[in-house]
């Protein structure tokens, strides 16, 4: 086969009849991709459609953004060694500076870097055996609703207990309520909701009849992507924060999707004013190659050489992206731009609001998700309606046919998702949005009350 002019169908083909069948995406947004650009990609047939997903929020300036694609040229053409295990080069360096020069300071005058293998699970991962090691303790507090990859460790701490329904996960991870308004865990939203949250946590830590022994850390998104765009109250993670640092807990948080400008802030936890003694990154901080980093607390370093390892944890390539990629993402306040845009796609995103389907329209920043519901359907969990992930899928399928990728997420995938790149305009918000109240006027069967007004 000539790949370069094959067609969509060919090439969906033999990848259905040579790769896993744990492959997802090809299910649900059925292209192979030609050519990419900025928001945009370009399928095998000629099709365009604009990029909401990004790597699942992978690419911060979009596809092919010459800040990175020039560093890595320049890695090559001036011969640098790319692959170097943990050993230094120049690289490397630069790369640590920007990383640090990105963070608070009150964080980053006391934090210790760790290179990870290229993905976010194993971040999470070293995280994990970072404050075991650190505390001598085994037990991990995380939360319901939560996504932290896949490995064994990582996958013990995620909210969908059938999927983790599998050999090898740990045993002593419990999983806590998280604030939610629209689906409370406590039955009470708002600031009576996140208030019950937070002094359920601290019940638990100081009752000594609690069931669960002295935790090595607790970890949590401060907004929840795979669980549906759903962010954790600033006044809540106060609470968490203080409560962690009076219980000598280790706060750990997992910023694989939300760091680098995605919610309008260069890293989530600056929403709320406070600072981590672990940060897991991985996803835009390596300018769209592989590459993850736990970034932690001088205090914590107490494991020894090679506690943690991995084989491309010196992936130069990724570095020199990386350090590219942060330093466009602050000379050019992507993060103000990214607070900006959202702000105006959540203000059209709220024009199905109205709509009996549409249960809750949520997020921070570019990270914003659209549930749907079934107001008739019975419900017996939290919140006010059964989520309709059926309905969520031909949301999806019929933005892709109008040429706009969303992925799902959320209880029972009825959450549109979108997490497009930092560097979106004002009239591709107009015209993303545009396409998807054109969907959910079709998937809803025509409703005529269904409009969009574009802003000014």
């Amino acid at each position: 086969m000539s790949y370069r002019d094959a067609s969509n169908d060919a090439l969906l083909a033999q990848q259905a009849e040579r790769e896993s069948s744990a492959r997802t995406y090809p299910r649900h947004l059925p292209l192979a991709i030609a050519e990419a650009s900025g928001v945009t990609v370009t399928d095998m047939d000629g099709n365009e459609y604009y990029d909401c997903l990004a790597g699942a929020g992978t690419l911060a300036l979009g596809h092919n953004h010459p800040a990175p694609t020039e560093a890595m040229t320049r890695v090559l053409d001036d011969e640098r060694a790319i692959h170097t295990l943990d050993i230094t080069a120049p690289a490397k360096e630069r790369f640590v500076d920007t990383l640090l020069s990105s963070l608070p300071d009150e964080f980053a005058e006391n934090a210790k870097v760790q290179f990870c293998s290229p993905a976010g699970t194993d971040a999470v991962e070293a995280a994990l055996k970072l404050v075991k090691a650190a505390t001598g303790n085994q037990s991990i507090l995380g939360f319901q609703g939560a996504y932290h990859g896949m490995t064994a460790g990582a996958l013990s701490l995620l909210g969908d207990a059938e999927t983790k329904d599998v050999p090898g996960v740990l045993a002593d991870v419990h999983h806590l309520p998280f604030p939610d308004d629209y689906r409370p865990p406590f039955g009470v939203g708002g600031d009576d909701g996140h208030r019950l949250a937070s002094t359920y946590v601290e019940n638990l830590l100081a009752d000594p009849k609690s069931g669960i022994t002295d935790p090595a850390g607790v970890i949590l998104e401060p907004v929840q992507g795979e669980g549906g765009a759903n962010p954790a109250p600033d006044a809540w993670l106060r609470e968490i924060r203080r409560i962690t640092r009076e219980h000598d807990v280790p706060l750990v948080l997992d910023e694989v999707q939300t760091g680098l400008g995605r919610t309008g802030e260069t890293y989530a936890f600056e929403h709320a004013g406070i600072v981590p003694d672990v940060l897991v990154l991985s996803k835009a901080v390596g300018g769209g190659l592989p590459l993850s980093v736990v970034v932690y607390d001088d205090a914590l370093d107490e494991w020894g050489p090679g506690a943690h390892a991995g084989t491309f944890r010196g992936n130069q390539l990724a570095m020199a992206a990386g350090d590219a990629t942060i330093d466009y993402v602050l000379e050019n306040d992507l993060d103000a731009h990214a607070a900006e845009m959202g702000a105006r796609l959540r203000d059209h995103l709220e024009s199905v609001a109205h709509l009996d389907a549409v249960g809750d329209v949520r997020g921070r920043g570019l990270m914003l998700g659209v549930e749907f519901v079934d107001p008739d359907a019975p419900w017996p969990g939290a919140g006010p309606h059964a989520p309709d992930g059926d309905l969520a899928a031909a949301v999806q399928a019929a933005c892709f046919e109008r040429g706009l990728i969303v992925e799902l997420g959320g209880r029972e995938s009825a959450t549109a998702r979108f997490l497009p790149p930092l560097v979106v305009t004002r009239e591709q918000i107009d015209d993303i949005a545009a396409i998807f109240v054109d969907a959910v006027r079709d998937a809803v069967a025509d409703d005529d009350s269904l409009t969009l007004e574009v802003s000014p």
